[in-house]
């Protein structure tokens, strides 16, 4: 398989950690690239010129974070990320996180192109207001969780979700406002699939 990536989307991290997890890393050749540079290569991966896309043995191109986790999850045994026991749940807590990630995500861009001031826009008010709201539900749900021994795809794209604000976000500085959360999540953070795909 090839993924194609880079070292600071959070989208292409939450991948990453899902082959960790699922015992394929090294079933997968990484193949690093500037998806704003139009790379002929992820071109054809993903028309769209997005990351992550993945390619599969059979050939078969794949995008975007969360259909190419429930695709990995599928094909290795190991570790079920999508639990069907508690199926409900984890994508409960995927689509919270998922929400937090393009928030934050599309905020960083915004102000890429547009500057800090495009925050007081009508669009980048309510991504603030978003965020807000999300970290209060999820310090609300996470808060007092005992860090389980295997983590689930909801737990990782909320994990990841709040290191991208940590590492885009600075001034957001959820930490010190949501403590029960913080906790949760220095947890998430000792696991090595995290330590080995931290943002840099």
């Amino acid at each position: 398989m090839e993924l194609y990536l880079n070292a600071t989307s959070p989208y292409a991290r939450l991948v990453r950690i899902v082959l960790m997890e699922k015992g394929l890393a090294d079933a997968v050749t990484l193949k690093w690239c500037d998806p704003w540079a139009d790379d002929a290569d992820l071109l054809k991966a993903n028309s769209a010129g997005r990351i992550p896309a993945l390619v599969t043995e059979e050939g078969t191109t794949l995008s975007e974070s969360m259909l190419i986790a429930v695709y990995l999850d599928g094909v290795s045994p190991n570790k079920p990320m999508i639990p069907q026991a508690s199926l409900g749940e984890v994508l409960h807590l995927a689509g919270l996180g998922q929400n937090l990630m393009d928030a934050a995500f599309t905020t960083v861009i915004a102000r890429k192109h547009y500057g800090n001031e495009i925050d007081e826009s009508e669009l980048g008010q309510r991504r603030s207001r978003a965020i807000q709201r999300l970290l209060n539900q999820l310090n609300g749900e996470l808060g007092e969780k005992q860090q389980a021994s295997t983590i689930n795809l909801g737990e990782i794209a909320i994990a990841v979700a709040l290191d991208y604000l940590a590492f885009r976000l600075p001034g957001v500085n959820w930490q010190e406002e949501y403590l029960q959360l913080q906790v949760w999540h220095a947890g998430m953070l000792a696991t090595k699939s995290f330590q080995r795909t931290a943002f840099c």
